[in-house]
C-alpha cells in the first residue's frame, strides 16, 4: 500500500520552545524540512489552550515554511478567515463538533488554501467519507488530542488502511496524515499502510540530530 508521493515530515511547533517560537521554526528549516504543523486549541474542544491567528501571523513574517494549521476548535467555521489572513497554507478541521463541515471546506478552497478533515481516534472512518472529494489532506489523530507526549494508538491503523484503499479505488488525491506518538517505529507502521505525511512533535524536538531524525523518519 505504499504511496508513490514522497513522504513529508511536519514537526509540531507545539513541542518546541514557546518562549522563542521563531527559534523553533528555524530548527525545522535547518533540518531541511518544508512544513510546520501548527496546533490551534481552544480549551473547549480539547482540554488545552495554545495560540491564535496573531501568533500565526507573527511566525509567518519570519518563515517561508508551509503552514499546516490544525484547528482543534468547537467552532472552526468562525475562524477560517482570520487564519487564512494570518498566512495559513492549509487548514484542517475536525469532524466531531456540530457545524457546517462541507461549507467550511468549500470556503477554505475558495480562498485558494488547501483543506482537509481530521478524525479523533474513536471517530469512525465512515464519518469522513462524504467529505473526501473536497479534501487535499485527511488527518488521523493517533492520540486523543490535547497534549503532546502520548502513546501511539495502534487501533487507528485499520482506519489508515481503509483511507488508503479508498484513495486508490476512488481516484482521490488527498494526502494521508497522522499525528500523535509518531517516532521512527510508529512512523514506519503508518507509512507502510499508505501514510505520506507525518506530524512529529516530541520525537523531533528531542532528537539530538534533527536533520538525521528527519531523514530516517521519511526514509
Amino acid at each position: 500500500m505504499n504511496n508513490s508521493r514522497p513522504t513529508l515530515l511536519a514537526p509540531s511547533i507545539l513541542a518546541g520552545d514557546h518562549a522563542d517560537m521563531r527559534a523553533s521554526l528555524r530548527v525545522i528549516e535547518e533540518a531541511g524540512l518544508e512544513w510546520v504543523h501548527l496546533d490551534i486549541m481552544d480549551g473547549h474542544f480539547v482540554p488545552n489552550l495554545t495560540f491564535g491567528p496573531q501568533t500565526v501571523r507573527a511566525l509567518r513574517q519570519n518563515s517561508s515554511l508551509f503552514f499546516d494549521v490544525h484547528l482543534m476548535l468547537d467552532n472552526p467555521h468562525q475562524f477560517i478567515a482570520p487564519f487564512i489572513d494570518a498566512g495559513a497554507d492549509q487548514i484542517t478541521i475536525h469532524l466531531e463538533p456540530d457545524y457546517p463541515i462541507k461549507e467550511t471546506l468549500q470556503e477554505i478552497k475558495k480562498k485558494n488554501v488547501r483543506c482537509g478533515v481530521v478524525l479523533n481516534p474513536d471517530t469512525p472512518v465512515e464519518t469522513a467519507e462524504e467529505f473526501l472529494p473536497l479534501c487535499d489532506i485527511v488527518l488521523l489523530m493517533t492520540v486523543q488530542p490535547g497534549f503532546g507526549g502520548q502513546a501511539f494508538r495502534e487501533d487507528v491503523l485499520p482506519k489508515i488502511k481503509t483511507l488508503s484503499q479508498w484513495r486508490g479505488e476512488r481516484g482521490l488525491d488527498y494526502r494521508l496524515q497522522v499525528d500523535g506518538g509518531i517516532d521512527l517505529l510508529t512512523a514506519h507502521h503508518c507509512t507502510e499502510l499508505g501514510v505520506d505525511t507525518l506530524v512529529a512533535g516530541t520525537a523531533f524536538y528531542k532528537a539530538s540530530d534533527k536533520a538525521a531524525f528527519a531523514k530516517q523518519i521519511i526514509a
